[in-house]
């Protein structure tokens, strides 16, 4: 029986699927529809989403392509289902897929930035960069036209330039131009006779032209002048000159030229507006816009000190090796010592040190006693700029530290190289409108018509309706705050999922499914409706729209919900409830009671007011902060608001914590601009947590990262069969050699590649997946064995390990953030951003804190269901009580209502935020006027 096509069926089937804790579901989910995947936190809703159904749509797609090609991909494995009926093209919009590239930007990943540069190149009006001047292009018959009407019955040469400006004895060129018939040629401005052998000065700067003919501008000779100003165009690849007898010169080209100067560009085409390509970037920075600057105070931090003390920071304090005595030779050549601080040297003698002298200076050799090397000195900045490039990675980092990274100072953070920059719509360079941010672009392109011209009018008219309507994706999804030229690299999660999908809506493909992962994550409260709006476009257009979300909003404006559950790990799995949001608040349970606001966090009775002690910043004036002073009251939980791009990330990430990290840690990274920094008296550390991987291999885990691993490896040791066969902790290490498999390495996997078909992962033979050799897996503990204990969930551990007071602290930390199902040898690259940060959290708070701590969290409610918000902020109040200070930036207003102090920054984003609107209780905050935290957070105070 033939298969309906997938267009044609109501709904995407799935039978029995299986993958990781999915209890062989049996699910329909109805297709062009905005579908909300929901649950706990490891209730399955990505093992459904992306693990399942995302991955079989990849599979069908790579299948389709010849065994040739899918030889070159690498295949993929089936995921664990029965079989999935109208399933359409997949495509996931995840949030670790960010490129780590600088130059990928917002600009490219959008396109916005493809087809200025191709309006640019076609629309654009060059100007001169030596006059300002705007250039012109001649055709060959207005250039005779204007030399028979400015210079009628004058005595002419017409020449043809050939060198410009180059070194070189070009006596190939002088013979080839006499092999030509011509009998002069104009060197360096002077006109000479051409001779046998002829050449110039090779290490001299030279101009060249070829004088075609000498003519007097005569009607009566306008054939022969015509066929001389051909000639001359043709010898001087479209460029060509006139000198009057009076030594004048005239410059005339078919392409772009200044009249005045005779400076003239190629054609433009859109790779010169491009900073990935030679033709475009500039040439200092190499299109990045920034520079690695090796500089004089980084080198020598502290002048106090002398070189013998280690003044010179790259070279440390005084060691019997040859650089060392480099340098005390150029200082005797000079009459000056080593133990000289350094701020007493002659400045002279601190350039030589730093930037070399080509002087030769007697330097005694360590090999032969009594002789003398004879050297110069490159100085050490030359020495590590060498380094800086093309050495190992390892190299590299340690020159890292003593270079500052600088704005390019040719092309000024535009990434173009100057001709470039110098063609102009409506006064404006292409650098200008990236730096532009969304917003005041989108206002620039609006009324852009009127200020072009006619014939520029119709050549643009395409490329800015493309322009145009990219714009007001963006607009559209709540990014009127970000530039073009914004590295993709330096975006949230958030903000890097969200241009993927203004960038989806703008292909307008049809009969597509759409997955995506929480792409409320990082946005204010009053974007979510601009985002649930651009995903029932996408849907609108006839797509089908699947999103894994917690988002209260998003769930009420779906057609369809998915609830998982019922709880997480292996007690997750099932499909707790589906149907319509109005069928999903009949049903009842826990997301329908969270929908229905009857169960949330509680708002606090009393609001802690602190120890009395504050950090205060003044002056904060990075990136778009205006000039902020900042309050944070010690021993409370405050959150950082605000819409997005209104300079949370700049006050918290840029500023503060370097700050801090610069004082508790002598961290390298320099804080934004600031003017003063009081009350780190009151702390005695910093610690930030982060959505960054705990590990990029599948060898770290939970286990190892928590260091709960090294006691469990311990306590084994202490086992009576351990003492007896001598085994030491590294025997219980699956990443050493003695007591891992070989076989495997300790993967306990193996991987068979296969040529023309996927590649395989097998269980090792050998342990059948434990790790560790026969051996090592005899030693027992109540029974289970180091393999036994990793493969264990925290859930069990917690109890398993309730007599081992060391081991069940880290544990419990980790039941306690809500990561009771994850295993404790879970691969580290299988845990999601949010599961990540919870990891590093219950480290920290298994750590025994002095009451004097600084907690940073980000977003710390990524990818968690309500329910495991709740028990996350039961922890973090823990550490409030104890007297920490917990700094937490968030959207979520279930946070917000239960924090004790709120700094609100606004009121926009971009230009239009960068100010603190409102600093206190969360109900001051909901009382302010302009805020839009306030607005939303008004209303859930007064549910």
């Amino acid at each position: 029986m033939s298969q309906a096509p997938a267009a044609q069926e109501e709904f995407i089937e799935i039978f029995g699927a299986r993958e990781h804790n999915l209890k062989n579901l049996d699910i329909k989910i109805p297709r062009n529809q905005l579908v909300v995947v929901t649950g706990l936190s490891g209730s399955g809703k990505s093992s459904l989403a992306f693990d399942t159904i995302y991955s079989e749509g990849q599979r069908r797609y790579l299948e389709s392509f010849s065994a040739y090609a899918r030889s070159f991909l690498g295949g993929m494995e089936r995921p664990d289902v029965d079989k999935i009926n109208g399933l359409s093209p997949v495509i996931a919009i995840e949030q670790k897929t960010t490129s780590k590239n600088p130059r990928s930007t917002v600009g490219t990943v959008t396109e916005i930035y493809d087809f200025m540069r191709l309006l640019y190149a076609r629309a654009g009006e060059a100007y001169s960069y030596e006059t300002g001047k705007k250039m012109i292009r001649q055709t060959e018959d207005q250039i005779i036209e204007q030399l028979f009407s400015k210079f009628s019955g004058k005595k002419l040469y017409i020449l043809a330039p050939v060198v410009k400006g180059r070194k070189g004895h070009y006596r190939e060129l002088f013979e080839q131009i006499r092999k030509m018939g011509f009998s002069k040629v104009r060197v360096d401005g002077v006109v000479m006779e051409m001779v046998p052998k002829m050449q110039v000065d090779r290490y001299k700067i030279h101009d060249i032209e070829i004088v075609i003919d000498r003519i007097v501008a005569d009607e009566a000779d306008r054939f022969r002048i015509t066929q001389s100003l051909k000639s001359a165009l043709q010898h001087g690849k479209g460029v060509m000159m006139i000198r009057e007898e009076s030594g004048e010169i005239h410059h005339f080209s078919k392409y772009l030229m200044d009249p005045e100067t005779g400076l003239s560009y190629d054609e433009p085409a859109p790779n010169t507006f491009s900073f990935n390509s030679p033709y475009g970037a500039c040439p200092t920075c190499n299109g990045l816009g920034i520079t690695e600057e090796v500089t004089k105070e980084s080198i020598i931090p502290d002048p106090k000190l002398s070189i013998t003390r280690g003044g010179i920071a790259p070279l440390g304090e005084y060691r019997d090796i040859w650089i060392f005595k480099k340098i005390e030779a150029i200082l005797k050549h000079y009459k000056c010592s080593m133990s000289t601080p350094i701020e007493k040297l002659p400045e002279n003698v601190v350039d030589v040190l730093l930037y070399g002298d080509k002087v030769e200076v007697a330097v005694d050799s360590v090999k032969y006693p009594g002789t003398k090397w004879h050297t110069t000195f490159e100085g050490i900045v030359n020495f590590l700029q060498k380094y800086q490039e093309g050495s190992s990675e390892k190299i590299q980092d340690w020159v890292s530290e003593f270079t500052v990274t600088q704005t390019c100072p040719d092309c000024h953070g535009y990434r173009l190289k100057k001709e470039a920059l110098h063609f102009k719509i409506a006064e404006n360079h292409i650098g200008e409108l990236a730096m532009m941010d969304i917003q005041t672009l989108g206002n620039w392109f609006d009324g852009i018509e009127e200020k072009l011209t006619e014939k520029q009018q119709i050549i643009a008219q395409e490329v800015l309706k493309e322009i145009r309507k990219r714009i007001g994706f963006l607009l559209d999804i709540g990014l009127n705050y970000l530039t073009l030229n914004r590295p993709i690299r330096t975006l949230s999660g958030g903000e890097a999922q969200r241009i993927r999908l203004a960038t989806q809506i703008g292909t307008q493909l049809v009969g597509v499914l759409y997955i995506l992962d929480e792409p409320s994550i990082g946005l204010h409260q009053r974007d979510n409706v601009k985002l649930i709006q651009a995903l029932q476009s996408l849907r609108d257009l006839g797509n089908s729209v699947l999103v894994v979300e917690h988002d209260k909003d998003m769930m009420l404006a779906s057609d369809y919900i998915l609830d998982m559950g019922p709880g997480a790990g292996r007690h997750g799995g099932h499909v707790v409830a589906s149907g319509t949001p109005k069928e999903i608040l009949k049903q009842g349970g826990v997301t329908a009671n969270y929908l229905k606001g009857k169960t949330g966090l509680p708002i606090p009775e009393e609001r802690k007011k602190g120890k009395g002690e504050s950090l205060i910043l003044k002056g904060a004036s990075g990136n778009n902060l205006k000039n902020v002073d900042l309050e944070i009251p010690l021993g409370t939980l405050t959150l950082i608001t605000g819409v997005s791009g209104s300079g949370k990330s700049t006050l918290i990430h840029e500023t503060l914590y370097p700050i801090l990290r610069q004082h508790f840690y002598n961290s390298k990274k320099d804080p934004m601009p600031y003017q003063s920094f009081s009350g780190l008296e009151h702390l005695d550390k910093v610690i930030e947590v982060d959505q960054s991987p705990i590990g990029r291999t599948p060898r770290s885990n939970p286990a190892t990262y928590t260091g709960v691993f090294s006691d469990i490896r311990t306590l084994f040791t202490e086992l009576p069969e351990a003492k007896i066969r001598g085994y030491k902790p590294g025997r219980f290490s699956f990443n050493v050699k003695g007591g891992r498999c070989e076989d495997c390495e300790g993967a306990g996997m193996k991987l068979i590649e296969m040529d023309f078909l996927p590649d395989v992962h097998i269980p090792c033979e050998t342990c059948k997946g434990k790790r560790y050799n026969r051996e090592t897996l005899e030693v027992r503990f109540k029974g289970k064995s180091i393999s036994d204990v990793l493969d264990m969930t925290v859930e069990q551990a917690v109890e398993f390990f309730h007599n081992q007071p060391k081991i069940l602290r880290k544990i419990k930390t980790l039941n306690d953030v809500g990561l009771g199902y994850i295993t404790l040898g879970q691969h580290a690259t299988t845990l999601s951003g949010g599961e990540a940060q919870r990891v590093k959290l219950a480290t920290e708070l298994s750590k025994k804190d002095t009451g004097k701590t600084f907690y940073i969290l980000d977003e710390p409610t990524t990818g968690l269901h309500f329910q495991d918000i709740a028990m996350l902020m039961t922890v973090l109040q823990k550490l409030v009580d104890k007297g920490n200070t917990v700094l937490i930036i968030e959207h979520n207003l279930d946070v917000i209502k239960v924090a004790d102090y709120v700094v609100d920054l606004g009121p926009e984003g971009g230009n239009k935020g960068g100010n603190i609107l409102v600093s206190g209780t969360p109900e001051d905050v909901a009382n302010h006027p302009k805020s839009y935290t306030g607005k939303f957070l008004k209303l859930e105070l007064n549910s």
